[in-house]
């Protein structure tokens, strides 16, 4: 079982995931919604405090770190976690460097109010976990999937430096009730400290 940390930047704070957060993350989800046609993000109180009952529950049979993301002012902003949490099953001894924690995460469920929405704060909290699991847990790979039609959500991830490795047709249900394929990036350890210099070269520049 992984420690869910804090993660804290100059323009966002990434807190681990409480039911208390629910009707913080549910005014951030409300304020304006025309940004979530590919994601699923809860409209009402019920709704809300079962995803994030979902999210815990989740995080207790090791499957998922949730996390609440809070703006500079300490405002609820959204949330995201890390999931598809693997430790690779190896045959012989594991080739070095071998991780301190899983193998490979995915960064994902992530959804911000569209005030901070291609913000210093998204970039930020993407450096943050992307650190942690990279320069922390020692991970080989990390792992991002969206919606194939949501190009916001992949010109954001291509912004971080990951890799295009194709699109999964049919993969599974879509937020707006259709079939989604989905379209797949990774970033790799090798691949961290380069794409590490460019994320903070455009965090100096905002």
């Amino acid at each position: 079982m992984l420690e869910a940390p804090t993660l804290v930047g100059t323009h966002v704070r990434l807190e681990p995931l409480t039911l208390d957060h629910a009707d913080g993350l549910l005014a951030a989800a409300n304020a304006s919604r025309t940004t979530y046609a590919f994601t699923f993000v809860p409209a009402s109180t019920t709704g809300m405090e079962a995803y994030v009952t979902t999210a815990l529950a989740e995080q207790d049979r090791g499957e998922s770190i949730p996390f609440v993301v809070r703006d500079a002012a300490g405002a609820i902003a959204g949330t995201t976690r890390y999931m598809d949490i693997q430790h690779f099953r190896w045959l012989a001894e594991p080739p070095a460097p071998v991780p301190t924690g899983p193998d490979a995460v995915e960064i994902g469920s992530t959804w911000y109010a569209e005030r901070v929405q291609r913000t210093a704060l998204n970039t930020e909290a993407k450096l943050l976990l992307c650190g942690h699991a990279f320069e922390t847990w020692g991970v080989r790979r990390v792992t991002w999937k969206t919606d194939e039609r949501n190009l916001r959500s992949r010109a954001a991830i291509e912004r971080l430096g990951a890799r295009f490795d194709g699109v999964l047709r049919a993969h599974m249900a879509a937020a707006d009730g259709s079939v989604r394929s989905t379209a797949f990036y990774s970033m790799l350890a090798a691949e961290w400290p380069e794409a590490r210099c460019a994320v903070l070269r455009k965090l100096e520049i905002r």
